[in-house]
């Protein structure tokens, strides 16, 4: 019996056991991205993360509808397409397809629904209807706004005062705003800009009425988990909160609110002036994608990660042992497809998603299986090693695809009898000769490491 699964919810400042509100439907939504660039790493945490909260909570419930959102019409996404000469849906459907071949790589499921902002224009404009009609929104100059001082609950996710939140927020206080705080459901369009007719002019929606329409329209009222990022906690998660319960008599919208911790870069903030920005699809150029998941889950999700080189690098050792392990262990029985992930790795992944301890209860594993002298014992460890993988997306290649010996170019036996120079070398303590036979399997784009079981080699990069 798998143990009860807890997570901080945000909304209750407190760590929560999870109880659905209907077991055989558990539906969960994630703020997705804003398809104007390439995504960064920091994109990357979230869509892993809420990866493995979904495979965690399907492999508890029957059913998990996932939704994530595709934020498809923005003034980042229109300056873009300006620049360019060419519609928004260009710009969105290229950046798009570059998410999903980037989220694909790194072992990110799909998930069951993803909406798009410029197909819910329809459930956009109903809810400001909505708003509007109870009192909780206005319209002024073309604008539908929303009144923060007609729902007295505001400031409760992030426990703000309503001064810090409107100081927070950076809004632009127009005129026609009858408080600094309120925000923009609905605004209008010029010729030269993407709109949609609606019973206040052409226009576009502001981007936090999206998010409550997708929810509204796909996954109903009151949802189990809304996750993202902590950037998102204010105004972006507040505001959803405010119309949304407005809107729906107020009905929570989530019972349970998760946030992840940002994204440093060798301790410093990612930004486009200091240059240290970390796309994806660059990164995965030259790094084993599994290797980025690895780093993306080696922090817990709560807590800030510090992106570096030697954590990437630490990461590619680390799963080199563990592939080594299975090419070891090729020859014993282990059903791939079993469910056996042991009580260590569920423990952890149910204490709050706790990866760190789920990736030392992996490590802990290898271990026992290279101490252990026992055929059965080695056969069960390797079936709960990858069970434990491919709950946590890891250890999902074959060992021949990850150390390359699957390329045919590769003069193997040259390699090999390299290495047994080499170790020779190294017993008959000639270091010299060793350094110089691993700088020739260098040459030649092999990367040795060595491991208590001996080195262990693969293409380099």
């Amino acid at each position: 019996m798998l143990p009860d699964l807890v997570l901080h919810n945000t909304l209750g400042r407190g760590r929560q056991r999870f109880i659905p509100a209907d077991a055989a439907r558990v539906t969960m939504y994630a703020c997705g991205p804003t398809v104007y660039d390439y995504a960064h790493i920091g994109n990357a945490r979230p869509a892993v993360l809420f990866d493995l909260l979904a495979r965690v909570l399907r492999r508890r419930y029957g059913q998990l509808v996932y939704a994530r959102n595709i934020t498809d019409i923005d003034d980042k996404i229109n300056a873009a397409a300006a620049r360019e000469g060419v519609p928004i849906g260009v710009v969105a459907a290229r950046y798009s397809a570059a998410y999903h071949a980037d989220l694909e790589a790194l072992g990110v499921r799909a998930p069951d629904i993803e909406p798009r902002a410029t197909e819910s224009i329809a459930a956009i404009v109903a809810m400001c209807e909505r708003l509007i009609e109870r009192g909780c929104a206005y319209v002024a100059e073309g604008h539908v706004l929303f009144s923060i001082e007609s729902f007295a609950d505001y400031g409760a996710l992030s426990g703000r005062s309503l001064r810090e939140m409107v100081a927070g927020a950076r809004v632009d206080v127009a005129p026609f705003k009858r408080h600094p705080g309120d925000f923009v459901l609905w605004k209008p369009s010029p010729a030269d800009l993407p709109g949609w007719e609606s019973p206040w002019g052409r226009g576009r929606p502001g981007w936090h009425i999206e998010c409550s329409a997708m929810i509204e329209l796909h996954l109903g009222r009151t949802i189990d988990i809304h996750a993202g990022g902590n950037d998102l906690i204010f105004p972006h998660h507040e505001n959803e909160i405010a119309q949304s319960r407005c809107a729906h008599d107020g009905a929570a919208l989530a019972n349970y609110w998760l946030h992840n911790g940002f994204v440093t870069v060798e301790g410093r903030k990612m930004s486009k002036s200091i240059g240290n920005v970390l796309l994806i699809h660059d990164l995965r150029q030259n790094t084993r994608p599994e290797a980025l998941r690895m780093v993306l889950l080696s922090a817990h999700y709560r807590q800030p990660l510090d992106w570096s080189d030697r954590a990437v690098t630490q990461a590619e050792r680390t799963l080199d042992g563990w592939y080594g392990l299975l090419r070891d262990l090729d020859q014993l029985a282990g059903d791939p497809s079993a469910d056996q992930v042991p009580e260590s790795v569920d423990a952890a992944l149910a204490d709050d998603l706790n990866t760190p301890n789920a990736l030392a209860a992996i490590a802990a594993m290898v271990s026992e299986a290279r101490k252990s002298e026992s055929d059965s014992a080695r056969a069960k460890i390797k079936a709960q090693l990858l069970a434990s993988g491919r709950l946590l997306g890891l250890l999902q290649a074959t060992p021949e695809a990850w150390f390359g010996q699957t390329d045919q170019s590769l003069d193997t036996a040259r390699i090999e009898a390299l290495i047994a120079r080499r170790q020779a070398a190294k017993v008959a303590r000639n270091f010299s000769e060793a350094d110089a036979i691993r700088a020739e399997l260098a040459a030649l784009g092999i990367r040795i490491d060595d491991t208590a079981d001996g080195p262990r080699w693969r293409q380099a990069g």
